[in-house]
């Protein structure tokens, strides 16, 4: 059932020992996250003291519709989905959020409710920072209230772009556009989720999703096995899919350029401590 992992609780009492027992050897820092590494060092350094690392454990439900936002959370490694669920229970993907955003874009809109559930469908890693700290740098106006409205403005597009999608293209299209849209975010191309997980982000029924996974597999653009997926061509890949993962791209480009300058080998041993993480959290 999507409910076991869509809806887990958030350990929080496991917090430390769960993060403790991965003996990661990755070094965290904010500038990981595209946002945070593009603040001037003043904005930087005013917000550095109130950040806070906490893991992303996998299934977490960050928010449930209609609940106060008390903090938001800027995503190092892992990526967290923003799902409608209808009042019959039906649930849709309509975004997702990685290392170039931000959880919680409604406080700089003026709310402080959730209007969407979020949940971790990537375990990972982000540092989280009070509503009211952000609100109070966000009404100083200068460069972090526009890069936050660019990420609105951003996100916004990728919302109506979902739609777009899920409306007049294939769910091979679809798949493909949603694969691509989580390598983005994803220090590795291997990814960890479930048919599941895949129908209920796409809005479709779980065995569209196993023939449109079998076309690709057939292809030779992924490997599907046990909820994991290694993307094998990424080009064709991106061949295959709609012009809706090129619009999102784009524009995220467009308005927040990377700077976070990450790495190779820093890559490289991200993944490795994510994949466990995700082993160990999703336990």
């Amino acid at each position: 059932m999507l409910e076991q992992y869509l809806v887990r609780p958030h350990p929080q009492s496991g917090f430390a020992p769960r993060d403790n027992r991965l003996g990661l050897s990755v070094r965290h820092t904010p500038r990981q996250n595209r946002l945070l590494a593009a603040l001037p060092a003043e904005n930087y350094e005013r917000l550095l003291p109130h950040l806070e690392l906490v893991p992303l454990p996998l299934g977490w439900a960050v928010y449930e519709a209609g609940t106060k936002m008390n903090y938001l959370y800027f995503p190092t490694c892992g990526i967290l989905s923003r799902i409608h669920v209808t009042k019959d229970g039906a649930p849709t993907g309509i975004s997702i959020a990685g290392n170039d955003g931000l959880i919680g874009v409604a406080l700089i809109m003026g709310g402080d409710t959730s209007a969407r559930r979020v949940v971790v469908h990537s375990a990972g890693y982000a540092y989280r920072l009070r509503a009211d700290v952000l609100k109070r740098e966000f009404e100083r106006g200068g460069t972090l209230q526009q890069l936050l409205l660019r990420y609105a403005q951003a996100l916004i597009t990728q919302m109506a772009q979902t739609a777009v999608c899920n409306r007049h293209h294939s769910v091979v299209q679809q798949l493909c556009r949603w694969l691509l849209l989580n390598l983005d975010r994803s220090p590795s191309n291997e990814l960890t989720m479930t048919q599941e997980l895949i129908a209920t982000m796409l809005g479709v029924r779980r065995e569209g999703v196993t023939e449109a996974a079998g076309h690709l597999q057939k292809a030779g653009l992924i490997q599907y096995r046990r909820g994991h997926i290694t993307v094998l061509d990424r080009s064709k890949l991106e061949t295959l899919a709609c012009e809706c993962y090129a619009v999102v791209k784009e524009e995220f480009e467009r308005l927040l350029p990377d700077q976070t300058a990450v790495d190779i080998p820093f890559k490289i041993r991200t993944a490795r401590s994510c994949a466990r993480q995700t082993k160990i959290l999703a336990a």
